[in-house]
């Protein structure tokens, strides 16, 4: 079957907006959209007396040719959340439909799925954060169109084996679309979703250069996945999500020379990833340090409220994850410079 006929029949038949600068094919005087013929003040706003294009064709290409895909495989939004909320809007009919996900993990997959009135089922992960792919598969219904995994996981930094991303896409074929969320995988240093994407066509992978790439401010983030699902949630995408000076910060953290930095980034955090583990496990009130392949850690404190406390009293500010399942004990601290670290280190008694 076509992954398409696990969406909504009125999202496909849906006539989707022209804009004019999807109807513009060349010309030099541009009088087709309303828009001002003059720039607007100042240098910051350069071009964007302009409406950008909808997916702009120079950023496509280049974050296909980034993660190893083709262009048509490409979808480009507003960070991943975009991504989340156009699949779930194009899967889910309100009130009949549910998403999957394993908590703890990225709170937007239920909070998109509740907004459209479609049901959440959870199953939890493992007592050690890994994901049960057993428990998933016998908890599938013929409602779930959506099935959400964290790799890495937020908030507990686990990564995900690339067998158990296989397994659940093999089992999915045919039921529902698999959404692989791969936000802090350049962290991880192993294999990705993408490598399986021309072999699954259910099979859909969240990438975003909010994290190694530090532009969260610009919010990039982009769908990767089968051409008809790219097409399909095109259909119900804003007419101009990508603002020009975002798309320009891409570009420029695309580069060759962004790219470098990029990976010089990449290896410090690696490194910070370790030091800080090794170092934080030795601190008196530190019960345990969870294992991660993402850019922060995972900390349980015999008292997290007092930890949390003093790092807000030295001007430290990490973020409390005690109310999600299983780490009611926790702190997640993202690894920051060598400097940063340092600071969190002290207030628990050591500098270096």
């Amino acid at each position: 079957m076509s992954v398409l006929e696990l969406a909504r029949a009125e999202i496909r038949a849906l006539v989707p907006y022209s804009s004019a600068r999807m109807e513009a094919t060349g010309g030099e005087v541009l009088l087709n959209a309303n828009e001002s013929a003059w720039a607007p003040f100042g240098d910051a706003g350069l071009g964007c007396h302009r409406y950008p294009e909808p997916q702009p064709a120079a950023l496509v290409e280049r974050l296909a040719k980034l993660y190893g895909v083709r262009s048509g495989q490409v979808l480009v939004g507003r960070g991943s959340d975009e991504a989340i909320d156009l699949l779930v809007r194009a899967f889910c009919r309100a009130g009949e439909d549910a998403i999957l996900v394993q908590p703890p993990t990225f709170g937007m997959y239920a909070l998109c799925a509740r907004v459209q009135h479609a049901a959440v089922i959870e199953v939890p992960l493992a007592p050690d954060f890994s994901l049960d792919v057993d428990a998933v598969l016998a908890a599938l219904t013929p409602a779930v169109k959506l099935v959400f995994v964290c790799a890495p996981n937020n908030p507990s930094g686990a990564g995900v084996p690339m067998e158990a991303i296989e397994r659940l896409a093999q089992r999915l074929d045919g039921s529902a679309l698999l959404v692989v969320d791969e936000a802090y995988v350049e962290f991880a240093g192993g294999a990705s979703a993408t490598a399986l994407l021309d072999r699954y066509e259910h099979l859909a992978v969240l990438r975003t250069l909010s994290k190694a790439y530090a532009l969260a401010g610009a919010r990039i983030g982009c769908l990767l996945a089968h051409p008809e699902v790219v097409a399909l949630l095109q259909r119900i995408l804003p007419p101009y999500p990508l603002p020009r000076p975002c798309v320009a910060a891409a570009l420029e953290a695309l580069s060759p020379a962004g790219q470098a930095a990029v990976r010089d980034h990449i290896e410090l955090v690696r490194a910070e990833r370790t030091r800080m583990a090794m170092a934080l496990r030795a601190m008196p009130g530190v019960r345990a340090v969870l294992p991660s392949q993402a850019n922060f850690l995972a900390v349980r404190f015999d008292d997290a409220a007092d930890a949390y406390r003093r790092l807000i009293e030295s001007g430290i500010v990490v973020r409390d994850v005690r109310r999600y399942p299983g780490l009611g004990d926790a702190l997640r601290i993202t690894l920051g410079t060598v400097q940063e670290n340092d600071r969190v280190l002290a207030v628990f008694g050591e500098k270096t």
